[in-house]
Formats: structure tokens, sequence, C-alpha cells
């Protein structure tokens, strides 16, 4: 693509593979998800408190955590008649570090496109 001057190259997204960082994405997608792991930051929870908690279903509250333990955000133990939860020890670094990396190919994009449209303006007058 060409701008009075300018050759801009348009970067495809690349489909990159890493399930772990999709499955992390797609449990984090969800407020009622991202409540339970605020919840969990206070303190472990057995999944009938969290389902009390949440107004919901032991049954929904199930499934919820599951998505959050398959995603490794979230682990759970049985304790007696109790499964226990408590957050996940990986953490959300590499989605973080993902975050990062994007929001610095974002900002420096923007940072040209401010630039082009500088020189534009500064053309017109």
């Amino acid at each position: 693509m060409r701008i009075a001057g300018y050759h801009i190259i348009l970067n495809h997204m690349v489909q990159c593979s890493a399930p772990h960082l999709d499955a992390s994405f797609a449990a984090l997608s969800d407020a009622t998800r991202r409540s339970i792991l605020e919840r969990l930051g206070q303190a472990d929870a057995s999944i009938s408190v969290l389902a009390e908690s949440f107004h919901m279903t032991l049954t929904g509250m199930k499934k919820h955590v599951s998505v959050l333990e398959q995603a490794g955000l979230v682990a759970t133990e049985k304790v007696g008649r109790v499964r226990m939860c408590r957050l996940g020890g990986r953490g959300l670094e590499a989605e973080a570090a993902w975050m990062q990396r994007h929001k610095a190919l974002w900002d420096a994009r923007f940072a040209a496109l401010d630039q082009v449209i500088e020189d534009l303006q500064r053309e017109e007058r």
C-alpha cells in the first residue's frame, strides 16, 4: 500500500499454535470465570461455596471451574466429599507477555499512522 510516498507494509495476522493461550483467553472471555479467579485470589473455596456465592447451580459452577482448570488457571483437589478450588500455579505470565508484545506492535503502528497523518496534513497546508 502506498500513501503519498510512504510504503506501508500490512502485516498479516499469523496463526500461531499456542493451545495454552487459546484455553486461557477462552476461559478469561467469560465475566463469571474472571470473577471466580478474583474470588479464589482472596481464598481457596469449595465448588459449592463458589456456586452459592455466585447464585449458581452446582452443575453450572462445575462447568466454569472445569474450563478454568483445563486452562491451568485453577487447580482442584478432592478433600473428603468436598472439591476444593484454588488458583492454579501457572499464573498468567505467558498471556501477559503475549499481550505486551502485541501492545508494542500496535503502539508502533499507531505512531507510524500518526506520522503519516501529520505529514499529509502538512502537505495540504
